[in-house]
């Protein structure tokens, strides 16, 4: 009898290959990222409709300290799964859940949990970064109707004022998806400045 195969379970398996992929593409990077898996339930109702699979690295700047850290991220719906390694000495760190409903764990910090992962990841690293945000910015599309984008000559945001963050896009060529970011957000005293490069992208068809 032939096996079936969910479109949910071949994206989880693109996932994992995802993070192999750019395990090896990092220099200095000696562990393997893997994707994150569904280890939490998805909501019975879905708002948001997309699936994709990011893999590459994150750099955080503030007035009070320097990281960065490699990241694996694979978002289902309103469902998303963070693992950062190397995280300002914390470990192997993942940031999941769904709206209102988020959990970090790892090593150093064992499980919290808050309303929204911004809360987390600053309480267990210092950094500051527009994650909620993210979910539409590395798809090239502000989060909200109220941001104020500037586009290229291609119709691709290129320039993006949002929820108190300015953001610089980068393409590779003629892609049509972001191949890097860089989050600047004005502080009364200097600014925090968070740098997104996106090494290897696995994109679903929306549903």
């Amino acid at each position: 009898m032939p096996v079936q195969i969910s479109q949910s379970q071949v994206f989880r398996l693109s996932a994992v290959l995802l993070a192999s992929c750019i395990s090896l593409g990092l220099s200095g990077c000696q562990k393997t990222l893997k994707a994150p898996t569904l280890s939490t339930p998805l909501p019975t109702q879905e708002v948001v409709k997309t699936q994709f699979g990011i893999a590459g690295k994150i750099g955080v700047r503030t007035p009070q300290q320097n990281g960065s850290a490699f990241y694996a991220w694979t978002q289902v719906n309103n469902y998303f799964a963070i693992d950062l390694t190397g995280a300002l000495g914390i470990g192997q760190t993942r940031i999941e859940g769904i709206p209102g409903k988020v959990s970090l764990t790892s090593a150093k910090t064992g499980t919290l949990q808050a309303a929204t992962p911004e809360e987390l990841l600053q309480q267990a690293t210092g950094w500051q970064a527009p994650i909620s945000y993210l979910v539409s910015w590395v798809q090239g599309k502000p989060a909200s109707s109220s941001a104020q984008a500037q586009y290229d000559e291609q119709r691709r945001l290129k320039q993006l004022n949002e929820g108190g963050w300015q953001v610089d896009f980068s393409y590779n060529n003629t892609e049509a998806l972001p191949q890097k970011l860089v989050m600047v957000q004005p502080l009364q005293q200097g600014e925090n400045r968070v740098t997104l490069t996106i090494q290897t992208r696995e994109d679903a068809t929306q549903q």
